[in-house]
C-alpha cells in the first residue's frame, strides 16, 4: 500500500477514538472509567491473541509488558483521570501537545533532531484543538494538569519505543497489538478493583456500548494505529492524534446537538491543517518488503500518541 493509503487508514485510529466520548456518556453506566478502560482493553488483546496464537519470547515478554503499560495501560488511567479533574476540554489541550512530546523523545531515542517546522506545527495543532474545546470557564487543576501531561507523555513514549524497538521476526503488528492490550488490560484490573469495586449491572444499551469500544474502538483502531506506526515515522502518526478530538466535536454537534462557534470551526481548520502539515514535515522512509511480511523493523528512524 502506498503511503497516502497508510496514513488514511491509521487516521481511522483517532477518528474512532473521537467516538469514545459520546459512547461513553450515551450507552455506559456513570463514573466508571477504569471499568471502561479495563472492558476495552483486556478483551480485545485476549482475542487478538486467540488470532495470532503467538506469545512473547525472550527479551520481548519485557518489552510488550512496557509498551502495553505506556500505551495502555497507565495512558487509560491517566487519560480518564485527567478527564474528570479538567473542565472544558482542557485534557485534550494537553493530550494534543503529543507531538511536541514525540518529538522531544525521538531526538533522545533515536538520535533525530526535529526540524523548526515539525515544532511549529505542533503547536500549531495544540492550538487549533485548543480553540475547538476550551470553554471561558475553564480551571486549572493541579492532579488533573499532571494526569493530562503524563498520560500524553506516556503514549509519546510507547509509540517511539514502539518505533525504536520494531518487531521480531514473523510477527506483524495484530500480534503486536494483542500483546500490549492484554499486558495494558492486566496491569488496569486490579486498579479498577481496589478504586471502584465490582463491575456494575450491565443492560442491552450498556453491552453493546462496551462491544463497540472493546472491538472497533480498541481492537481494529490500536491494531491499525501500531500497523502505521510500524510503516510511517513517529511524527506522522503523532500528528494524527488531532482528529480525536475535531472527531468528538463533530459527533456532538451532529449527533448530541451541541452547538459550534465560528472560532471552533477557525480552530478545526488550523488543527487539520496542521495535520496535513505534519505529514510532511519529514522526509517518509521507503517501504520494504520486510514490513510487509511482518520481519523486524530497520532502525533508519526518523521523527506519536492519543486516545482515547
Amino acid at each position: 500500500m502506498n503511503r497516502a493509503g497508510t496514513i488514511a487508514l491509521t487516521a481511522l485510529a483517532p477518528i474512532s477514538w473521537g467516538s469514545t466520548y459520546a459512547v461513553t456518556t450515551e450507552f455506559l453506566p456513570p463514573d466508571r472509567p477504569l471499568f471502561t478502560g479495563l472492558i476495552r482493553a483486556l478483551p480485545a488483546g485476549l482475542m487478538l491473541l486467540a488470532i495470532g496464537r503467538t506469545l512473547p519470547r525472550g527479551a520481548w515478554w519485557w518489552k510488550a509488558a512496557a509498551l502495553g503499560a505506556l500505551n495502555i495501560g497507565a495512558f487509560f488511567p491517566l487519560l480518564f483521570l485527567s478527564a474528570y479533574r479538567l473542565p472544558g476540554g482542557m485534557a485534550a489541550v494537553f493530550g494534543s501537545l503529543a507531538p511536541l512530546w514525540v518529538a522531544g523523545l525521538t531526538m533522545l531515542l533515536l538520535s533525530e533532531k526535529p526540524t523548526v517546522r515539525t515544532l511549529l506545527t505542533g503547536i500549531a495543532a495544540a492550538l487549533g484543538v485548543s480553540l475547538v474545546v476550551l470553554r471561558a470557564t475553564a480551571a486549572l487543576d493541579t492532579v488533573g494538569v499532571v494526569a493530562a501531561l503524563t498520560s500524553s507523555a506516556s503514549m509519546a513514549a510507547g509509540t517511539v519505543l514502539t518505533k525504536r524497538w520494531g518487531r521480531p521476526d514473523g510477527v506483524g503488528p495484530l500480534v503486536m497489538t494483542g500483546w500490549q492490550l492484554t499486558a495494558g488490560g492486566l496491569l488496569i484490573a486490579p486498579v479498577a478493583l481496589l478504586v471502584e469495586g465490582a463491575p456494575p449491572a450491565l443492560d442491552g444499551r450498556a453491552v453493546a456500548g462496551y462491544l463497540y469500544l472493546a472491538l472497533v474502538n480498541t481492537a481494529v483502531a490500536y491494531w491499525l494505529w501500531f500497523r502505521g506506526i510500524g510503516r510511517l515515522t513517529a511524527t506522522s502518526v503523532t500528528f494524527l492524534g488531532p482528529l480525536s478530538p475535531l472527531t468528538a466535536a463533530v459527533i456532538g454537534w451532529a449527533a448530541l446537538g451541541q452547538s459550534l462557534t465560528p472560532v471552533q470551526v477557525i480552530g478545526m481548520v488550523i488543527a487539520l491543517g496542521a495535520t496535513l502539515v505534519g505529514q510532511m514535515a519529514v522526509r517518509p522512509r521507503s517501504f520494504s518488503s520486510t514490513e510487509e511480511t511482518g520481519s523486524k523493523h530497520s532502525m533508519d528512524l526518523t521523527g506519536a500518541s492519543v486516545r482515547r
